[in-house]
């Protein structure tokens, strides 16, 4: 079982301690469109894999070179928070498993797409998504690339995460890291 932190590591902590599976992260970070940092045109996962939104970097006139500054800037972070939440753990083992990958939704779904691609260039046996909400269009995505466990779909046009959760915030770095301090005491 894979979370996405920070959103997805309750979901995924319950998720796992109530079917006994091993509990860890798969650190994934949007990469921002230059002039609009709050949108994305894809991300990285924390092996380095990357997708982009092909249709958005064209319309949008992404250059060459501005996807490999993104992508290099946006590697550092998630290398970053990939050893805050890790420490020296090594990535999960997952080749010939399935793996079970948990988000709080899925808004354009690339960051879901890059967690599929980096889990499935590990080599696992099947790649399972379980997520509460799903924009439409990013549940089509992400069905192409793994089986996909889901609660409601909206077909929204302006489609956000937040707004199917009665009290939304941002989960903190120091809930992750409980979460997964309390998943190694769990599996000792």
């Amino acid at each position: 079982m894979l979370g996405i932190p920070n959103g997805g590591m309750h979901l995924a902590a319950e998720i796992a301690r109530s079917i006994g599976a091993v509990l860890d992260v798969v650190v994934v970070r949007k990469l921002p469109l230059p002039l609009l940092p709050e949108s994305g045109f894809g991300a990285v996962a924390d092996d380095g894999t990357y997708i982009l939104n092909e249709a958005l970097v064209q319309r949008e006139n992404v250059t060459t070179e501005q996807i490999n500054e993104q992508v290099a800037m946006v590697t550092s972070q998630v290398r970053q928070r990939s050893i805050l939440y890790r420490k020296n753990r090594p990535l999960l083992m997952v080749r010939g498993k399935t793996v079970l990958i948990v988000d709080d939704g899925l808004a354009s779904g690339y960051t879901m797409l890059a967690a599929i691609e980096s889990v499935k260039r590990r080599r696992a046996s099947e790649v399972v998504v379980a997520v509460p909400v799903a924009s439409t269009t990013a549940l089509e995505k992400v069905q192409n690339s793994a089986r996909v466990v889901l609660l409601a779909e909206s077909a929204a046009a302006r489609f956000t995460v937040a707004d199917y959760y009665r009290h939304w915030h941002d989960v903190p770095d120091t809930d992750v890291l409980k979460i997964l301090e309390d998943e190694q005491i769990r599996t000792r």
